[in-house]
Protein backbone atom coordinates (compact mmCIF):
# COMPACT_ATOMS: atom_id res chain seq x y z
CA UNK A 1 0.00 0.00 0.00
CA UNK A 2 2.82 2.49 0.85
CA UNK A 3 5.17 1.84 -2.32
CA UNK A 4 1.38 2.73 -4.30
CA UNK A 5 0.94 5.69 -2.20
CA UNK A 6 5.07 6.72 -3.07
CA UNK A 7 4.37 5.90 -6.82
CA UNK A 8 1.36 7.65 -7.27
CA UNK A 9 2.55 10.54 -4.75
CA UNK A 10 6.28 10.49 -7.21
CA UNK A 11 3.89 10.93 -10.23
CA UNK A 12 1.71 13.61 -8.90
CA UNK A 13 4.79 15.77 -8.38
CA UNK A 14 6.05 14.95 -12.12
CA UNK A 15 2.68 16.16 -13.47
CA UNK A 16 3.09 19.91 -11.31
CA UNK A 17 6.62 19.88 -12.65
CA UNK A 18 5.30 19.20 -16.01
CA UNK A 19 2.44 21.90 -16.02
CA UNK A 20 4.72 24.21 -14.10
CA UNK A 21 6.92 24.03 -17.69
CA UNK A 22 3.85 24.75 -19.66
CA UNK A 23 2.81 27.38 -17.76
CA UNK A 24 6.46 29.09 -18.15
CA UNK A 25 6.95 28.31 -21.96
CA UNK A 26 3.24 29.76 -22.67
CA UNK A 27 3.95 32.56 -20.21
CA UNK A 28 6.99 33.24 -22.86
CA UNK A 29 4.87 32.80 -26.11
CA UNK A 30 2.54 35.88 -24.76
CA UNK A 31 5.85 37.82 -24.44
CA UNK A 32 6.87 37.40 -27.52
CA UNK A 33 3.52 38.06 -29.16
CA UNK A 34 3.26 41.11 -26.84
CA UNK A 35 6.35 42.13 -28.70
CA UNK A 36 5.17 41.47 -32.32
CA UNK A 37 2.04 42.97 -32.04
CA UNK A 38 2.18 46.69 -32.78
CA UNK A 39 -0.50 48.64 -30.83
CA UNK A 40 -3.09 50.52 -32.16
CA UNK A 41 -2.83 54.09 -31.51
CA UNK A 42 -5.37 57.07 -31.61
CA UNK A 43 -5.86 58.27 -34.51
CA UNK A 44 -4.10 61.76 -35.26
CA UNK A 45 -4.51 64.11 -38.12
CA UNK A 46 -4.16 67.57 -38.64
CA UNK A 47 -5.98 69.41 -36.15
CA UNK A 48 -4.62 72.08 -34.08
CA UNK A 49 -3.68 72.30 -31.52
CA UNK A 50 -1.12 69.61 -32.13
CA UNK A 51 0.85 67.72 -29.33
CA UNK A 52 3.20 69.75 -28.03
CA UNK A 53 1.55 72.94 -28.28
CA UNK A 54 -0.37 74.54 -25.58
CA UNK A 55 -3.98 73.69 -24.88
CA UNK A 56 -6.51 77.09 -26.05
CA UNK A 57 -7.89 78.43 -21.99
CA UNK A 58 -11.89 78.27 -22.57
CA UNK A 59 -13.81 78.73 -19.17
CA UNK A 60 -16.60 76.48 -19.57
CA UNK A 61 -19.70 75.74 -17.45
CA UNK A 62 -20.56 71.88 -16.80
CA UNK A 63 -23.84 70.75 -16.08
CA UNK A 64 -23.90 71.30 -12.28
CA UNK A 65 -23.48 74.90 -12.65
CA UNK A 66 -20.16 74.50 -12.21
CA UNK A 67 -17.33 76.76 -13.77
CA UNK A 68 -14.70 75.16 -15.42
CA UNK A 69 -11.13 75.69 -17.33
CA UNK A 70 -10.01 73.97 -19.82
CA UNK A 71 -6.66 74.77 -20.37
CA UNK A 72 -3.44 76.38 -18.71
CA UNK A 73 -1.80 75.28 -15.73
CA UNK A 74 -4.07 73.50 -13.44
CA UNK A 75 -3.63 75.00 -9.83
CA UNK A 76 -4.44 71.49 -8.00
CA UNK A 77 -1.65 69.51 -10.77
CA UNK A 78 -4.18 67.42 -12.39
CA UNK A 79 -4.11 66.26 -15.93
CA UNK A 80 -7.31 66.37 -17.89
CA UNK A 81 -9.18 64.08 -20.21
CA UNK A 82 -11.35 65.54 -22.82
CA UNK A 83 -13.60 63.38 -24.37
CA UNK A 84 -16.12 65.47 -27.07
CA UNK A 85 -19.03 62.61 -27.48
CA UNK A 86 -22.67 62.90 -29.14
CA UNK A 87 -25.92 61.76 -27.99
CA UNK A 88 -26.50 60.31 -31.50
CA UNK A 89 -22.44 58.60 -31.68
CA UNK A 90 -22.81 54.81 -30.80
CA UNK A 91 -18.68 54.54 -30.55
CA UNK A 92 -18.91 57.27 -28.08
CA UNK A 93 -21.75 55.80 -25.67
CA UNK A 94 -19.38 52.68 -25.68
CA UNK A 95 -16.76 54.77 -24.61
CA UNK A 96 -18.28 56.67 -21.95
CA UNK A 97 -17.39 53.74 -19.38
CA UNK A 98 -14.08 52.81 -20.79
CA UNK A 99 -13.33 56.69 -20.11
CA UNK A 100 -14.60 56.68 -16.58
CA UNK A 101 -12.01 53.51 -15.77
CA UNK A 102 -9.13 55.16 -17.17
CA UNK A 103 -9.77 58.13 -15.20
CA UNK A 104 -10.49 56.45 -12.00
CA UNK A 105 -7.50 53.93 -12.60
CA UNK A 106 -5.08 57.08 -12.82
CA UNK A 107 -6.41 58.88 -9.82
CA UNK A 108 -7.51 62.63 -8.92
CA UNK A 109 -3.96 63.35 -10.87
CA UNK A 110 -6.71 62.88 -14.01
CA UNK A 111 -10.28 64.87 -14.34
CA UNK A 112 -12.15 63.25 -16.56
CA UNK A 113 -14.41 66.43 -19.02
CA UNK A 114 -16.94 65.07 -21.74
CA UNK A 115 -17.49 67.65 -24.10
CA UNK A 116 -20.47 68.29 -26.92
CA UNK A 117 -22.66 71.09 -28.18
CA UNK A 118 -26.48 70.76 -29.36
CA UNK A 119 -29.89 71.18 -28.08
CA UNK A 120 -29.77 70.92 -23.75
CA UNK A 121 -32.52 69.13 -23.92
CA UNK A 122 -30.98 66.08 -26.09
CA UNK A 123 -27.59 66.17 -23.65
CA UNK A 124 -29.80 65.73 -20.66
CA UNK A 125 -31.47 63.05 -21.65
CA UNK A 126 -28.18 60.97 -22.49
CA UNK A 127 -26.71 62.32 -19.26
CA UNK A 128 -29.57 60.54 -17.73
CA UNK A 129 -29.51 57.58 -19.51
CA UNK A 130 -25.80 57.04 -19.46
CA UNK A 131 -26.14 57.73 -15.99
CA UNK A 132 -23.04 60.97 -16.46
CA UNK A 133 -24.41 63.13 -13.11
CA UNK A 134 -21.36 63.03 -11.71
CA UNK A 135 -19.30 63.32 -14.63
CA UNK A 136 -18.48 67.38 -15.67
CA UNK A 137 -20.17 67.51 -19.08
CA UNK A 138 -20.15 70.79 -21.12
CA UNK A 139 -21.75 71.95 -23.51
CA UNK A 140 -19.57 74.47 -25.81
CA UNK A 141 -19.42 75.25 -29.55
CA UNK A 142 -16.49 77.44 -29.08
CA UNK A 143 -14.66 74.12 -27.30
CA UNK A 144 -15.33 72.41 -30.01
CA UNK A 145 -14.17 74.85 -32.70
CA UNK A 146 -11.16 75.39 -30.79
CA UNK A 147 -9.96 72.08 -30.88
CA UNK A 148 -11.17 71.55 -34.84
CA UNK A 149 -13.10 68.49 -33.93
CA UNK A 150 -14.53 67.08 -36.58
CA UNK A 151 -15.33 63.72 -36.06
CA UNK A 152 -16.46 62.05 -32.70
CA UNK A 153 -15.46 60.58 -30.58
CA UNK A 154 -12.38 62.64 -30.07
CA UNK A 155 -9.97 62.67 -27.17
CA UNK A 156 -7.18 64.80 -26.14
CA UNK A 157 -4.74 64.56 -22.93
CA UNK A 158 -3.60 67.76 -21.30
CA UNK A 159 -1.26 67.66 -18.60
CA UNK A 160 -1.04 69.95 -15.42
CA UNK A 161 0.71 72.79 -17.39
CA UNK A 162 -1.67 73.20 -20.19
CA UNK A 163 -0.23 71.37 -23.11
CA UNK A 164 -1.33 68.69 -25.18
CA UNK A 165 0.04 65.47 -24.66
CA UNK A 166 -1.64 63.35 -27.17
CA UNK A 167 -4.70 63.51 -28.89
CA UNK A 168 -6.85 61.87 -31.63
CA UNK A 169 -9.58 60.40 -33.07
CA UNK A 170 -10.91 57.08 -30.46
CA UNK A 171 -12.91 54.24 -32.25
CA UNK A 172 -11.83 51.94 -29.22
CA UNK A 173 -10.45 50.78 -25.84
CA UNK A 174 -7.13 50.75 -27.51
CA UNK A 175 -7.15 54.41 -28.53
CA UNK A 176 -8.49 56.03 -25.83
CA UNK A 177 -5.87 54.05 -23.86
CA UNK A 178 -3.13 54.91 -25.96
CA UNK A 179 -3.23 58.74 -25.15
CA UNK A 180 -2.01 57.45 -22.01
CA UNK A 181 0.62 55.36 -23.40
CA UNK A 182 1.96 58.17 -25.82
CA UNK A 183 1.94 60.33 -22.65
CA UNK A 184 3.97 57.99 -20.69
CA UNK A 185 6.77 57.33 -23.59
CA UNK A 186 7.15 61.10 -24.45
CA UNK A 187 6.03 60.65 -27.78
CA UNK A 188 2.66 62.24 -29.94
CA UNK A 189 1.39 58.96 -30.73
CA UNK A 190 2.00 55.53 -30.47
CA UNK A 191 2.52 55.15 -34.70
CA UNK A 192 5.19 58.16 -34.01
CA UNK A 193 6.66 55.54 -31.13
CA UNK A 194 6.56 52.72 -33.85
CA UNK A 195 8.41 54.62 -36.55
CA UNK A 196 11.08 55.59 -33.91
CA UNK A 197 11.51 51.63 -32.88
CA UNK A 198 11.20 50.72 -36.57
CA UNK A 199 14.19 53.24 -37.57
CA UNK A 200 16.32 52.54 -34.73
CA UNK A 201 15.80 56.00 -33.08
Amino acid sequence: MSDAFLVSHALLWVLVIALAAVVVALTRQIGLLHDRVAPVGALVGGETPRVGEAAPVLEVEDFGGERLRIGGADEGGRSTLLLFVSPTCPVCKELLPVARRLAAAEGPSVRLVLASDGPREEHEAFVRRERLEAERYVLSTPLGLAWQIARLPHAALIDASGVVRARGLVNSREHLESLFEARDRGVASVQEYLARRAGGG
